[in-house]
């Protein structure tokens, strides 16, 4: 299975706000000071902007649109949690932890939208049936495809048996560590503290405290020849350096898209080794990362789909 895509799904913020579910265990979210009506409007300047950027990069933007009559869903934004899709033209549904995210989950929409663009879906896999536990998608799961890898910081939205269940289905090896932010919590998504390209990851190292943990992580990345680009907890955690995502756009050409939060934060150095990876193309979704404790990779659902 291929690394990158050219399609990708994301939702529009139309519900934006500071979600207090959430926020149990994303200590990256901040209260805003900003009315709730102003805070909404950013979120969806910001993410048109983005919409247009990528599109302007000949990436394929869908976009799965809220409907009348539909629950609340402050979240929404962030997709890639609650499904991913495959190239054998199945999508898969994840459990989700807090009641307000779990609304989000409409395979009847996705599957519409999909369709209507020209993707076969073939199956719909449900592995919400969970007793509890959650795996959050992409959040949890860090796929290194080329290599039939998951990279995955165990956490309250990553259970290990959860995991380990998903990974033997899809016959990928599990990579499974834990981590700690400066508080020492763990990181509530993998996808905070690691991104992984196709011949490239960004990671904070220093988040993974047990050693051996550590040090089988690197060897990992080595064995699958990973140009290893290691970023401090600050980078992490206020500019959301590792929530990233590498894309080819329709000319096949590789793109890396961030926020400008974390372009701005890369060193010199760091800068230039991930432009040996594909073109940089920085978003400026501030209000979103602030209040909504994620990034640019946590809006971005890849779209594996064949066309029909």
């Amino acid at each position: 299975m291929s690394q990158t895509t050219h399609s990708i799904i994301m939702v529009p913020p139309t519900d934006f706000c500071f979600n207090h579910e959430t926020a149990q265990d994303n200590e990256f979210q901040q209260t805003p000071d900003s009315p709730h009506y102003l805070i909404k409007e950013n979120a969806l300047e910001e993410f048109n902007v983005m919409v247009n950027q990528l599109r302007d990069n000949h990436i394929e933007v869908l976009l799965l649109n809220k409907h009348h009559g539909e629950p609340e869903m402050p979240d929404a934004v962030f997709p890639n949690n609650w499904f991913c899709t495959r190239p054998d033209g199945t999508i898969d549904l994840f459990p989700m932890k807090t009641p307000n995210r779990q609304v989000e989950v409409r395979p009847q929409a996705l599957e519409k939208l999909l369709t209507h663009n020209g993707y076969q879906v073939q199956k719909i896999n449900d592995h919400r049936e969970s007793n509890g536990a959650y795996l959050e998608g992409t959040g949890a799961m860090i796929f290194d495809h080329r290599h039939n890898k998951t990279y995955a910081a165990i956490s309250e939205r990553c259970d290990a048996e959860l995991l380990a269940e998903y990974n033997a289905l899809r016959d990928y090896e599990t990579v499974s560590f834990n981590s700690a932010s400066s508080n020492d919590a763990p990181f509530y998504h993998t996808n905070v503290m690691m991104s992984v390209g196709e011949q490239f990851a960004v990671i904070c190292l220093d988040s993974i405290k047990a050693p051996k943990q550590r040090a089988h992580v690197e060897e990992q990345l080595k064995q699958s020849q990973k140009d290893i680009i290691d970023i401090s907890l600050e980078q992490a955690e206020k500019h959301f350096c590792a929530n990233l995502i590498q894309l080819r756009n329709k000319k096949n050409d590789p793109l890396i898209v961030l926020s400008e939060s974390a372009y701005n934060a890369f060193t010199k150095e760091q800068k230039q080794k991930l432009e040996a990876h594909g073109k940089l193309v920085p978003c400026d979704i501030h209000t979103i990362e602030s209040v909504g404790g994620g990034s640019a990779r946590c809006m971005i659902a890849e779209n594996f789909l064949p066309k029909q």
